[in-house]
């Protein structure tokens, strides 16, 4: 069968299957569980899988790795295509109204995992079904703990690339700046990387009076908090965004005592590998040396969090060609830049050749919110688009890498 037509196939069929994956994501939406507590969460993808008759298996606690292999006569091809849904919610009290609201006081689907997730069981469907016309093997991996640090890295060490062995990574998420139903890409810097860091301060209590008897931490810590924003302004090429932000500042101890310690904590983000690590290597110079100029010691914890989210060029622009094919070139949006808005997936885009693209669901008519917004929501239709969407990518590219034309 050819992929034209296979295309029409899962765009007729997903949109069959609309009100079943709307139900599937209202369900998690009622039911938000946070990072890493995602056991309701994972009980009921397990149920949705048995029922469509996938075998999956477990990672960790609550992830989950489900499998199709094609069937397709006389082909050989190994090739694996993984296809990534992140499961977990955000400690939001939800203000959207909705009959469906979250029923779990403080938490909710702010950032469309439950459409996410209810879109990889869609897809997983349709691949199932027409498993007999495409050949290789597609993996799905619903991930817990996105909005937390490790969760990507961790599903990483207990082998999800493995067994089979991932050859290409695909992921997509709700996008409120597109047109709803459009298909976001870009290749290279999609999403920064996220790190956290503290910086601890050292000086010389001592009384107001007698200032030259003691080291200000409080006055330390300005002139490197000073320094960091001239890292940011003068030493970083602007083509090559980076924000670095101290968000917390903890010390002094009375009005007339001057501080022994400070301490700093902030984050900092980067959309290219070299940029996050001149980072680091530079708060922590500059911190060390601004203190030592004024007598004092500076600690510097560095915690690295999600790595920056690189879309390969090829898997991307089969992306793009691929949803040509489903819905149209003006279906098809070229994203001009970058977020600086983190992902974990990007862990995943370091072991594999990836692409993290955008699903558009902006109405011209409705009030559009952000992610992790207490009022975000999104029209559920758009469910079989992205599940079609999914599917189709996936069947693209098991056939490309056997040299098949369209």
């Amino acid at each position: 069968m050819y992929l034209r037509q296979l295309s029409g196939i899962f765009a007729k069929e997903s949109k069959e299957m609309e009100e079943e994956l709307m139900t599937i994501r209202r369900h998690l939406h009622q039911y938000p569980e946070l990072s890493f507590q995602e056991y309701k969460t994972s009980k009921y993808i397990e149920e949705k899988l048995r029922e469509i008759g996938l075998p999956y298996e477990k990672v960790g606690a609550t992830g989950i790795k489900a499998w199709i292999v094609g069937e397709k006569e006389g082909s050989s091809s190994d090739f694996v295509v993984a296809l990534r849904a992140d499961i977990d919610a955000l400690p939001i009290q939800e203000e959207t109204g909705f009959d469906f609201s979250s029923n779990n006081k403080g938490v909710m689907h702010a950032c469309g995992h439950d459409g996410h997730t209810a879109i990889l069981l869609g897809a997983a469907h349709l691949l199932y079904k027409n498993r007999k016309n495409f050949s290789g093997k597609v993996v799905c991996v619903f991930q817990p703990g996105e909005e937390a640090d490790g969760a990507a890295k961790e599903m990483i060490r207990l082998g999800v690339l493995e067994n089979p062995k991932v050859d290409w990574m695909i992921a997509l998420h709700l996008w409120p700046y597109i047109p709803f139903g459009s298909i976001g890409i870009r290749s290279g810097s999609m999403t920064a990387s996220c790190d956290d860091f503290t910086i601890t301060i050292n000086g010389k209590s001592g009384h107001s009076a007698r200032p030259h008897e003691g080291v200000d931490a409080i006055d330390v810590s300005m002139r490197i908090m000073q320094a960091i924003e001239h890292l940011v302004i003068k030493m970083n090429n602007p083509l090559d965004p980076i924000v670095v932000h101290i968000g917390k500042i903890t010390g002094g101890s009375a009005r007339n005592i001057i501080a022994e310690k400070v301490i700093l904590e902030g984050t900092s983000r980067a959309l290219t590998l070299d940029s996050r690590t001149k980072i680091k290597e530079e708060i922590e110079r500059i911190s060390k040396e601004v203190a030592e100029t004024f007598n004092a010691t500076a600690e510097i914890h560095y915690t690295e969090g999600n790595a920056p989210v690189i879309n390969d060029v090829d898997v991307t622009s089969l992306v793009g060609e691929a949803a040509t094919e489903l819905w149209g070139e003006d279906r098809v949006v070229e994203l001009p830049q970058p977020s600086l808005g983190a992902d974990d997936f990007g862990e995943f885009s370091l072991e594999v050749p990836s692409t993290y693209f955008r699903l558009g669901i902006k109405k011209e008519d409705e009030a559009v919110y952000s992610l992790h917004h207490p009022k975000f929501s999104f029209d559920d239709t758009l469910l079989s688009i992205g599940a079609a969407t999914f599917a189709y990518i996936a069947v693209k590219a098991t056939e490309n890498s056997e040299g098949h034309s369209c």
